[in-house]
């Protein structure tokens, strides 16, 4: 019997996924455990392999398709002694059980592979508004309500015309002349280049937009002189070439032992109940070509600088080269966005939900302060802003955090303690 090859779930919300490239063509023989594919989420790309023995019958989805659902057919292969004509048999549809527990759609011998979706009735915005009746599906109703899309403008391409997730994510609104009339003229003649997003940035843009239409967000923000820490780091990158230290480890450190300290500062609100977290797993932003992902320094508040740094690097690398696992990047309890490499002063963060709350940081930079003694001295000078979910966080309790925080990074050596 033929071996269906589907569309995996590659994490536990994948719901769609571009296949990249194929690793096999039609009229190879494969083996448990030879790859198959590479599969971009919207989180990196990851290698597919077979857990089956057998010939490649058919590649159904080209490399480059976007929006692969999962439970979608990619592949057959063939097991001794089949040919093509196996292939009438196949259901093309995506299941949403196991394939093999999945019955054959009987559909015509003479039609192509690739010809049930292809046949079926796109329904237009025009006929939609005509006949009063949009179908749709839930999710993508949901989706499209988020970003204030109207559904009735939406051309569906699922089954029957039926508007589905991918449709409201590739869905460009008109502009209206009512909108472009308060600005710049969108259709004149300025130059400009259109570059369809990826699955990356499409989950960013629905993400970031859902936390901060839902999220009550508010700000805090704290001034930290950084000198003695300055002053640790030299001494300890002096020990040694087996490793350097930088600024963040310390600040991934500090965050981990001031939630441990305040764990009231490491929640996540869960509409009727609030989650309060044993660990501090930290959720470090990380820009990568088309995007950014948040690899995870799980239980943070329990590794030395070192042991810090290291894992650091080492999830950057996988980032950038998108080969992070699942279990990389999902999860976490807390976030940190450091953009004080790139010279910016301060800047507030989006709230990474579900988590509860985000460390936004800044440049360290030389200010005049005034010391305990009212003589105005030079230091370095680091601005933080913590947003938290009022839901979760109260004003004290992140206030709390960030005097834990800030102690911390005045005095480093409170972390070994």
């Amino acid at each position: 019997m033929a071996i269906e090859i589907r569309m995996p779930a590659l994490s536990p919300t994948m719901e769609v996924g571009t296949l990249s490239k194929w690793l096999v063509k039609e009229g190879d023989s494969v083996e448990s455990g030879t790859l198959l594919a590479e599969i971009e989420t919207d989180k990196a790309t990851m290698e597919h392999e077979t857990i089956d023995d057998g010939i490649v019958g058919k590649l159904y989805v080209a490399e480059g398709t976007e929006n692969v659902e999962v439970g979608d057919l990619i592949a057959v292969l063939f097991e001794e002694g089949e040919d093509a004509s196996v292939l009438d048999t196949i259901a093309i549809g995506a299941v949403s059980a196991s394939p093999v527990a999945v019955p054959a759609i009987e559909t015509p011998k003479a039609a192509p592979a690739l010809s049930i979706k292809r046949e079926l009735p796109a329904v237009s915005p025009s006929s939609a508004s005509s006949n009063k009746r949009v179908f749709s599906s839930p999710l993508a109703r949901r989706i499209a309500e988020q970003n204030g899309y109207q559904i009735e403008d939406i051309t569906g391409t699922g089954p029957y015309g039926r508007i589905i997730k991918r449709d409201v994510e590739s869905f460009v609104p008109q502009i209206s002349s009512v909108q472009s009339s308060f600005g710049a003229d969108l259709s004149g003649d300025t130059a400009y280049v259109e570059e369809k997003l990826s699955g990356m940035r499409k989950t960013i843009a629905r993400r970031l937009t859902q936390s901060k239409q839902e999220v009550p967000h508010f700000y805090l923000g704290v001034d930290i002189e950084l000198d003695n820490l300055l002053q640790a780091r030299k001494e300890l990158n002096v020990m040694s070439d087996e490793y350097k230290i930088s600024v963040n480890d310390f600040i991934i450190r500090a965050v981990g032992l001031a939630l441990k300290k305040v764990p009231e500062a490491n929640v996540q609100f869960g509409g009727d109940v609030v989650r309060k977290y044993s660990r501090a797993d930290i959720s470090v932003a990380v820009a990568i070509e088309g995007g950014l992902i948040t690899p995870i320094v799980r239980g943070a508040e329990h590794k030395g600088l070192r042991a810090i740094s290291e894992e650091v690097k080492e999830l950057a690398k996988k980032a950038r080269d998108g080969k992070l696992m699942p279990e990389e990047y999902q999860g976490g309890t807390f976030s940190v966005s450091n953009l004080g490499m790139m010279g910016i002063k301060s800047f507030q963060a989006v709230i990474n939900a579900p988590q509860a709350a985000i460390l936004a940081v800044g440049a360290g930079e030389k200010r005049a302060v005034i010391d305990k003694d009212g003589v105005v001295k030079a230091a370095t000078v680091m601005s933080v802003n913590l947003a938290c979910d009022h839901r979760a966080i109260d004003g004290a309790v992140g206030a709390e955090f960030l005097a834990a925080f800030k102690n911390f990074l005045e005095f480093p050596s409170t972390m070994l303690l």
